[in-house]
């Protein structure tokens, strides 16, 4: 597929989740498992936009470009906002993934999400460049 490049603003999530679910088809990815690579990507790409983005003061874009052979399924997102590795922030605990959202401690959830949703996640740093990359295995037919 084409290489998508959108604003780094919250109206371009549409766009990307329409990218990410032609991806999916193309890749024959079931209704299940193309629902967890969206959200999987919306977590990230909103992250990127309200953290890496808005609350830093900065503009700029996203890209996505998804690469598709046999075996895998591969999207890339790439940014241009601060350095952020997700693999590194703390994954909630047992305890909070059963408590309440009243009652656990704040964050966390996201990147659980992203982790659990697809089937290899890793995060790069290319020059100047954020790169989330997300690997779906293709079911074998």
């Amino acid at each position: 597929m084409e290489r998508l490049t959108v604003p780094g603003t919250l109206t371009s999530l549409r766009e990307i989740a329409n990218y990410v679910m032609t991806a999916a088809s193309q890749a024959g990815l079931d209704k299940k498992a193309a629902y967890k690579l969206r959200l999987a990507v919306d977590e990230v790409a909103t992250n990127i936009i309200l953290h890496g983005y808005q609350e830093a003061g900065l503009e700029g874009d996203l890209s996505i470009e998804a690469g598709l052979d046999p075996k895998k399924l591969t999207l890339v997102i790439e940014d241009q906002a601060l350095p952020y590795d997700p693999t590194q922030h703390q994954l909630p605990s047992e305890q909070d993934l059963t408590q309440s959202l009243n009652e656990r401690t704040e964050g966390g959830l996201g990147i659980y999400l992203v982790l659990e949703g697809v089937d290899k996640f890793l995060y790069e740093r290319s020059g100047n460049l954020n790169r989330n990359i997300f690997i779906m295995n293709i079911p074998v037919a």
